[in-house]
């Protein structure tokens, strides 16, 4: 009878009643439970939680699962009952709110999420428990909102997933950093981070920028003492576009352009309002400000989705998400980073001034008055000239070349990322695969320590080299042989014919005097020679500028690798498991890892921003020249040591294991191998690497599987497009070559 029983139970355990969708949310975010925590109680996947609360396609827990929810909504609804709802009619929106009834309003407005990426639809970040008072709980069970004059119940808080914090501990921006502006039911939604949602009354553009520095709360502390606040974000979807009177795409004029025109009406608008925009107008990164008085805040950042404010080169699909999922993601970029003030790589830019601002007050004087003065460690306010052979081509300083003239090394710095590649020798090709390695966060790295020039360069004759001082040397390394180096205190025998040479991004031997950063002439002198430099422009006023930088964004990173299950201190085979697939296991956080990158690479890039258009002619300055971080010495400086260090671990990986790479792109070394994984030629001894070569891992400086193929894929390729040295680095990750190598 037993076995009956046990049946029974399970049956009516397989029917085990639940609450409605909305009220499993309520309950859930009413206890501050992330949708992660409820799927690893129950032991399925956060996907699977989050259609048993999904409002549009509702999905039903069968089994085990079943039972298992329904005992845990139960113990939550005694915790928290369903507040008691009145039974006349909803009121009225709050005064100023949208009418519904209004013509022209639009839907939602939502792109659909691609195909691979529908099974998540909900963001996993919790509202906070509904507030009585808020009038809007009432009419819209499904989605806890409150006016933003309503206060938060006394002990109530907002809960929100790891690593979206929905706000500091700032009053000021009680909200965070940013909100999504969406149009549902006829109403204009704010979502923020953290789960919250607020309503928006404000009926145009000026009002809309106007409630958002009055009443939304909305902003980010500023992330160096005498720095400023960040300004609140706006991302606008394409239903607030329409309700607000803007285009929901760009025509191809206004695309290049970069802006709608002056006289759209929205433009018009804010100028009656006395809102001002900068010089780039109204575009996918739209700026609205008013002139500062004291500290007062008055300036607002649009972020346009749909006029491509969201490169997906970068962001991936972020611009198609449902808005509280794209809140989600854009608040942990802007917890972890800073609120984004453009792409990737003006972020990246904003963030070295936003941790050293150029100025600071300064101590009281007789007066007691204090005033502006320059921030010591800080690029200032003022834009510094770079060297001649630091200036890209077109700059003013070459303005007197001659029209066609082509400089060579000895006129021109030029430190740039490694392009090299050779033949395989008859022994690798015996190998059964090619294995590509790539550096973490590489550039990021070569930032890290690294000292670099503040002020203006000093010209110098016949200079003695100094490795600890910034510059950029003119010094002949033709004399560097590779074939017997330094490495660490001994000298070892290497096959020069199998290596890069560590001065040239193409890898090939220098040939007489050519201009380098002085990480690179250093290097050149730990290899065991002697260097006589020419000539010399250095920076005796410098600092480690850019640590800050990099230990805000490496933190980031590491947090975020961390929520997709990868961590810092993971055993090699361990880590090559946790990596693999990491990204499905949350495909939204796996867009803030390729966005942090991105800001890493985009704004080391953008220290020599070149014309982008605007009518530029050669020899005439552009704008980017008006910058204090327009400084293309710190770039070069940056990816001199970022590939120097690249070359110190192959030399003393060849030394050690007689391997030598067989194609380098950037920070992406192949090799051939006799197995498929790192791991086969990585010369692992006990768990422990090779001291000061290649080690698996996460941080940055530390390298990560980037793919293999087989070594007959790597020949048959060469063969197809006749290219012995094609770069197969390039196309190691899926194998996929689309077309012959032009470098580019």
């Amino acid at each position: 009878m037993s076995e009956l029983f046990d049946a029974v139970d399970a049956l009516v355990a397989s029917r085990s009643p639940l609450p409605p969708v909305e009220e499993r949310k309520r309950l859930r975010t009413a206890h501050g439970l992330t949708l992660d925590e409820v799927a690893a109680a129950l032991k399925v996947r956060r996907a699977t939680v989050s259609g048993w609360e999904s409002v549009k396609k509702p999905t039903e827990p069968r089994g085990p699962e079943r039972e298992a929810y329904a005992r845990l909504l139960r113990q939550l609804a005694e915790l928290y009952p369903a507040p008691e709802r009145p039974a006349a009619p909803a009121p009225a929106p709050p005064t100023g709110a949208p009418d519904p009834t209004e013509a022209g309003t639009p839907s939602t407005g939502r792109n659909p999420k691609p195909a691979a990426m529908t099974a998540t639809e909900d963001t996993g970040t919790p509202a906070p428990a509904p507030v009585a008072a808020a009038p809007t709980t009432a009419t819209r069970p499904a989605r806890t909102t409150r006016p933003t004059s309503t206060p938060r119940p006394p002990g109530a808080k907002k809960a929100a997933p790891a690593g979206a914090p929905a706000g500091g501990t700032d009053p000021r921006f009680d909200n965070g950093p940013l909100a999504v502006v969406d149009v549902e039911d006829g109403k204009v939604l704010a979502y923020c981070t953290g789960g919250l949602v607020l309503d928006v009354p404000a009926k145009s553009i000026p009002a809309l920028v106007d409630w958002t520095l009055r009443e939304a709360r909305l902003g980010q502390p500023k992330l160096s003492g005498p720095g400023k606040d960040a300004d609140p974000l706006l991302v606008l979807t394409e239903a607030a576009l329409e309700r607000y009177g803007l285009p929901v795409t760009l025509t191809d004029e206004q695309r290049l352009a970069g802006r709608i025109p002056e006289n759209h009406k929205v433009v018009k608008q804010l100028a009656r309002a006395d809102w001002r925009l900068t010089k780039r107008g109204f575009g996918p990164w739209a700026r609205i400000y008013r002139p500062a008085t004291g500290s007062e805040r008055a300036c607002v950042q649009l972020c346009i989705p749909s006029w491509n404010a969201l490169d997906s080169r970068h962001w991936g699909y972020a611009a198609q998400l449902p808005s509280a999922e794209l809140a989600r993601v854009l608040g942990v970029y802007a917890s972890r980073v800073m609120t984004p003030r453009g792409s990737t790589a003006v972020t990246g830019l904003e963030l070295m001034t936003a941790l050293h601002p150029p100025t600071r007050a300064s101590e009281p004087d007789a007066a007691g008055k204090r005033h502006s003065e320059h921030n010591p460690g800080s690029l200032g306010k003022d834009p510094v000239d770079c060297a001649p052979c630091e200036a890209p081509d077109g700059h003013p300083l070459l303005k007197d070349l001659p029209r066609f003239h082509v400089r060579g090394p000895a006129e021109k710095l030029f430190e740039e990322a490694y392009d090299w590649a050779r033949p395989m020798t008859d022994a690798e090709c015996t190998l059964r695969y090619l294995v590509g390695i790539d550096v973490n966060m590489a550039f990021a790295a070569g930032a890290n320590g690294l000292t670099v020039g503040l002020g203006t360069p000093t010209h110098v004759r016949n200079p003695v080299f100094d490795p600890k001082l910034p510059g950029s040397w003119l010094v002949d390394l033709s004399h560097v042989d590779l074939s017997r180096v330094k490495v660490g205190k001994e000298w070892a025998e290497l096959d020069a014919g199998l290596l890069p040479s560590p001065f040239t991004p193409k890898g090939d031997r220098p040939t007489g005097p050519a201009w380098y950063a002085t990480p690179t002439v250093a290097y050149a002198q730990e290899l065991g020679y002697e260097v006589r430099p020419i000539e010399a422009y250095v920076r005796h006023d410098n600092g480690r500028y850019l640590d800050g930088w990099y230990q805000r964004l490496r933190d980031a990173y590491l947090a975020t690798m961390a929520d997709l299950g990868v961590h810092a201190d993971m055993e090699p085979a361990d880590f090559l498991a946790a990596m693999d697939g990491c990204k499905d296991r949350d495909p939204d956080l796996a867009i803030v890892v390729s966005a942090i990158k991105a800001t890493v690479k985009g704004g080391i890039g953008k220290l020599r921003e070149r014309p982008r258009g605007e009518g530029w002619r050669p020899g005439e300055p552009w704008r980017a020249l008006s910058r204090p971080t327009w400084r293309p010495d710190i770039r070069a400086a940056v990816i001199s040591r970022t590939r120097i260090n690249l070359h110190r671990k192959i030399v003393k990986h060849a030394a050690f294991t007689g391997q030598y790479p067989v194609a380098i792109l950037s920070d992406c070394v192949v090799y051939a191998a006799g197995g498929p994984s790192p791991l086969d030629f990585l010369p692992y001894r006990n768990g422990k690497p090779l001291p000061g070569g290649f080690k698996l891992g996460i941080n940055p400086g530390l390298v990560k599987h980037e793919g293999t193929q087989t070594v007959l894929w790597g020949e048959e390729v060469r063969e197809r497009f006749d290219a012995p040295e094609l770069n197969l680095a390039r196309y190691i990750k899926d194998g996929t070559v689309t077309d012959a190598d032009n470098g580019e």
